[in-house]
């Protein structure tokens, strides 16, 4: 190679270097739109087989402070729920802040203003907002609320079996989790099913904001159905018979895919921050 040809070919480096360097912008943080909207009807595209990875977010629900979503608990007759004697003696003895039974924020036991886990299903029905990975052997789910995560398997796994106290696995007894133990499967390309067993019992948790009981002899059954790229149709069943004397359904969500590059603001439970909380409005709310 001539001296001249090697000139010319580091004149070329040089130039294509600093063009490189020229072009490239500073990293920004985007700022996507927060809450995208239900996607018109012209604009739906046929769902992806199998999977409902993404950013969902339930538009307008808010933290479902009057109860889950289908039976509020608003003292209305069509929302009772169907409660075994010892149901509604665990009910109550809750004494929530909010709903048709609420009491002020000094009066009230919620394990919630103690900073415990809000347990399962309650997750489903606080602040929803959620992050969605999966894989060939199972699904992700991230809560935004105390920035909780939950493993759903879907790799062909049975089931825990429920005994006292906790679930048996292969003949082993395992303890009672915040979120149990969770199996699913696909029923159609489309719709994933989802059954929960092995969560913590009903001094530890709640249903829901306003004190419905749940114990650890549930059974929870999901089915997150995909309608389209952009919708999720999430539902929940509740079986409780130490609970509830019959089957129940508590949720039916569009859920709406978001932009996934969302930079979400992190909520958590702080003990000092509820301290304060009582030492300002406490007195005044009672």
């Amino acid at each position: 190679m001539s001296r001249w040809t090697e000139c010319l070919l580091g004149l070329a480096l040089l130039a294509s270097v600093n063009s490189a360097a020229q072009d490239k912008t500073p990293a920004t943080w985007p700022d996507p739109v927060p809450t995208r909207g239900p996607v018109a009807d012209k604009d739906r595209k046929p769902a992806p087989r199998r999977t409902i990875a993404g950013m969902w977010s339930a538009l307008r629900l808010g933290n479902q402070s009057a109860g889950v979503h289908l039976k509020p608990n608003n003292g209305r007759p069509e929302n009772e729920l169907p409660y075994t004697p010892y149901g509604r003696q665990v009910y109550g003895t809750h004494k929530p802040l909010e709903g048709v039974n609420s009491v002020s924020p000094l009066e009230t036991n919620d394990p919630r203003v103690k900073c415990e886990p809000l347990g399962f299903p309650r997750y489903n029905h606080y602040d929803l907002g959620i992050q969605v990975f999966q894989d060939e052997h199972k699904i992700a789910m991230l809560y935004n609320y105390d920035t909780r995560w939950r493993m759903i398997w879907t790799d062909g796994r049975s089931l825990p079996t429920l005994v006292d106290g906790g679930v048996e696995i292969d003949g082993q007894y395992r303890e009672p989790r915040w979120f149990g133990y969770s199996v699913g499967r696909w029923i159609d390309d489309y719709t994933l099913e989802v059954v929960t067993v092995g969560t913590m019992p009903e001094h530890r948790v709640w249903l829901d904001n306003t004190g419905r009981p749940i114990s650890d002899r549930a059974r929870i059954t999901e089915r997150f159905r995909r309608l389209d790229v952009d919708t999720l149709e999430w539902s929940e069943t509740i079986d409780d018979p130490k609970i509830y004397t019959r089957p129940w359904e508590t949720m039916r969500l569009p859920m709406t895919l978001q932009d996934p590059r969302i930079d979400l603001m992190t909520r958590y439970c702080s003990p000092v921050e509820i301290e304060n909380y009582n030492k300002a409005v406490g007195d005044a709310a009672r």
